[in-house]
C-alpha cells in the first residue's frame, strides 16, 4: 500500500512529499525544495529508506535540498525534462538574490521527456510532461490511487505563474488542458503549494481555466 506524507518546506512552503510502500518501507521524495535536515529526521523518523529523487520541475524551493540529499543518501536525482537545465544552472545565484542558503548543485541523474513508467516497489507512476511554468515540467500520476502530482502546473482555485525567464502562459494552459483535465475527475492532486484539490472541483471552480475544461 502506497502512504503519503506531505512536508512544508522553505519559506514558500513548498510541499515536498514522501512516498513510501508501506510494506518494503521503500520511499520516493517529489521535490524535495529545502531543509534537507527536516527532511532526513521525517524519513528516519517513519523508518523508510529512500530509493530516489523525482523533481517536477529547476525551481529553488523545488530542488534546493536535492544535491545534499542525493549525496548522502547516495540516490538517483529523477526528472524535470532537460529543458530545465538552465534553472538547475543558476540554482546557487537565484538561491543568494531571494536570500535562501546556498543549496549544493543538482546532478540529474535521469531527465524525463513524458510517457516513461516509474516505479516504487510494485507502484507506477506515469510521468507527464506539462511545460509552461517552466519548459521542462513534469508531473507524476498514479492510476492506481488516483493520485496526481502537478507541482507548480495546477494548484487549487490556481495556475502556476508564467512571468519567470521562458515561462509561457498558452503552453501552461494547454498543459492543464491535455496532461490534467484528461485525468478522471476523482483525481486527487497534491500541488507545490497549498492544500490537495480535484481535478473535477478545478474544472468547475477555478477561475483560471473552468472555462477552458471541455
Amino acid at each position: 500500500m502506497l502512504q503519503v506524507k506531505i512536508v512544508p518546506v522553505t519559506a514558500f512552503a513548498q510541499n515536498c512529499s514522501i512516498l513510501w510502500d508501506a510494506d518494503t518501507k521503500q520511499a520516493v521524495l517529489i521535490d524535495a525544495g529545502g531543509d534537507a535536515k527536516k527532511l532526513q529526521q521525517e524519513v528516519e523518523a517513519l523508518g523508510l529508506t529512500v530509493q530516489a529523487l523525482w523533481v517536477t520541475h529547476g525551481h529553488l524551493d523545488h530542488v534546493g535540498a536535492v544535491g545534499e540529499l542525493a549525496r548522502v543518501w547516495q540516490v538517483p536525482v529523477i526528472g524535470p525534462q532537460k529543458e530545465d537545465q538552465f534553472w538547475l544552472d543558476a540554482l546557487q545565484d537565484v538561491s543568494a538574490r531571494y536570500g535562501f542558503p546556498i543549496p549544493e548543485p543538482v546532478e540529474v541523474t535521469q531527465w524525463l521527456e513524458g510517457g516513461e513508467t516509474l516505479t516504487l516497489g510494485e507502484h507506477q507512476f506515469e510521468v507527464r510532461y506539462a511545460p509552461g511554468h517552466t519548459p521542462g515540467h513534469v508531473m507524476f500520476y498514479s492510476a492506481e490511487y488516483g493520485l496526481l502530482w502537478t507541482g507548480d502546473v495546477l494548484f487549487k482555485g490556481s495556475i502556476g505563474r508564467t512571468d519567470f525567464p521562458r515561462g509561457n502562459h498558452q503552453q501552461l494552459l494547454d498543459s492543464i488542458q491535455w496532461e490534467c483535465f484528461s485525468l478522471p475527475d476523482d483525481t486527487q492532486f497534491i500541488s507545490g503549494h497549498g492544500p490537495i484539490s480535484t481535478i473535477g472541483h478545478e474544472k468547475q471552480f477555478n477561475p483560471f481555466v473552468a472555462s477552458k475544461a471541455g
